[in-house]
């Protein structure tokens, strides 16, 4: 295992300079190291790493999300109001309805088949928006209208509104039928996932003020470990309530962050994002090109141009559903420019389910994971390098 640890962080993040010498994200060095290093090509990787691999990605998911709730200004936010709600969904569902008209007819699949695609490849992914949308805010770009506020948000409920969408129309697909309580699930997963990370960042934050006043002082590296902890414990009551009560781990976690800086000292909360932002540091590397390990690039032939003009087609579709959106909002069109631009990406989220269909035998999996594996390779890339070169031009600085 440590051999491939060696590999995972000192060629990725090798390939990650090279990227950013010659102006290209870093993400696509690491996304390329993962490809290159992974077991369909040079297959130098530990069977032990690829066996963890899902949870040293959630890990590293979890350290962005909790620097991101660091980050965020809560006052901002409900300035934002009625877009990010809009953000959450509406993009994600008009991805899946171009899916749902377009893909029978270009890749030749039902329509239930193409619901299941739409579903894996409506996802925005978080990993590569959130440490964006932190940047701008601590550089004050776009600030004065929130829109890295709105943004993150809606980014962060975006998954889980498409996850459940994947998983109901997967039982479709199986055989099964989608009921009312499937599609219900999804406010409750996120009311109570909300509630829950409020309630553990209230607790933590007294916690540390309680040490605090009484001179019993809790080192900054420790307090990182202990909200680190309680991430994960989040994490798996979402686990363990599975098909009792539906849970958002994820944004449980963004709202214990959220928690933690709104009721926490300030110097408190500003010391914990510091702290988060260095561990994003190695994070990032794992996340990344384990996610580069787990696209099978074979398949990616089978898919050919078809499936290329299916992603794009779609991607205009989001982009609508993101300026339907932000209509009656203050944001000019540069601005709105941007937040098409920073609703394009997808890597994580693709990479989790995209071999979920092919590993329940539906006769589109295949097909599914090929569209995936594009997606992946031509979005990420796409929209963090769009974000990266355009973020100066299309906001103003506060």
């Amino acid at each position: 295992m440590l051999p491939s640890l060696a590999l995972i962080i000192l060629v990725g993040l090798a390939l990650a300079a090279l990227c950013q010498t010659i102006r290209l994200p870093r993400i696509i060095g690491m996304l390329f190291t993962g490809i290159l290093l992974g077991p369909y090509v040079l297959n130098l990787l530990d069977d032990s790493i690829l066996g963890i691999s899902a949870d040293l990605r959630q890990i590293a998911l979890l350290i962005i999300l909790l620097k991101a709730g660091l980050s965020l200004n809560l006052a901002d936010l409900k300035k934002v109001g009625r877009p990010a709600v809009l953000m959450s969904c509406l993009p994600a569902s008009c991805e899946i309805l171009a899916f749902l008209l377009f893909a029978p007819a270009l890749l030749g699949i039902n329509r239930l088949e193409a619901a299941v695609m739409g579903s894996v490849l409506a996802a925005v992914s978080p990993a590569v928006v959130v440490p964006r949308m932190v940047q701008l805010m601590e550089s004050g770009y776009g600030t004065n209208k929130s829109i890295p506020q709105l943004i993150m948000a809606g980014a962060s409920c975006d998954d889980i509104f498409v996850i459940v969408l994947f998983s109901t129309f997967v039982g479709m697909a199986q055989g099964g039928s989608a009921h009312w309580q499937d599609f219900a699930a999804i406010p409750v997963s996120i009311g109570l996932g909300v509630l829950l990370g409020a309630a553990a960042g209230l607790l933590l934050s007294a916690f540390f003020e309680t040490a605090y006043a009484h001179r019993r002082y809790v080192r900054n590296s420790m307090k990182v470990l202990i909200v680190l902890g309680v991430a994960f414990l989040l994490m798996a009551v979402e686990t363990w309530l599975e098909g009792t009560v539906p849970v958002s781990g994820l944004l449980a976690v963004v709202s214990m962050a959220c928690a933690l800086k709104l009721k926490s000292i300030a110097f408190v909360s500003k010391r914990l994002s510091e702290k988060f932002g260095k561990l994003w540091l190695a994070a990032e590397v794992m996340l990344f090109v384990l996610v580069g390990a787990a696209v099978d690039i074979r398949y990616t032939l089978g898919a050919g141009l078809a499936a290329v003009a299916m992603i794009l087609l779609a991607l205009v579709f989001r982009g609508l559903g993101v300026c339907l959106c932000l209509l009656g909002t203050p944001l000019t069109r540069k601005e709105r420019l941007f937040c098409v631009i920073a609703y394009l990406p997808k890597a994580t989220v693709q990479a989790a389910i995209g071999s979920v269909p092919l590993a329940l035998g539906l006769p589109c999996g295949q097909l599914v994971l090929s569209v995936a594996v594009l997606a992946i390779l031509i979005t990420a890339p796409l929209g963090a390098l769009g974000m990266d070169l355009t973020y100066r031009k299309l906001l103003s600085k506060a």
